[in-house]
């Protein structure tokens, strides 16, 4: 099972802009479309991506977040 503040954890490790450049993140699971809604926020601008379990447990293991990278 993932755990979210680890993946949080992981996605800024692995993207160290968010944070510093003032970029909000927050992380949670979507039960119903059963994959990871990341929500990045700045001053006023936000933007959903998704990350499907198995590119979640990539991103755990340090490997790039794909579709974060993509955004």
């Amino acid at each position: 099972m993932i755990d979210k503040a680890e993946l949080c954890s992981k996605i800024v490790e692995i993207y160290p802009d968010i944070g510093e450049c003032g970029i909000d993140i927050d992380v949670d699971y979507d039960d119903e479309q059963q994959r990871w809604v990341v929500a990045l926020e700045k001053d006023h601008h936000r933007v959903r991506t998704f990350l499907e379990n198995g590119d979640a447990e990539l991103c755990l293991m340090g490997k790039q977040c794909v579709s974060l990278g993509i955004e």
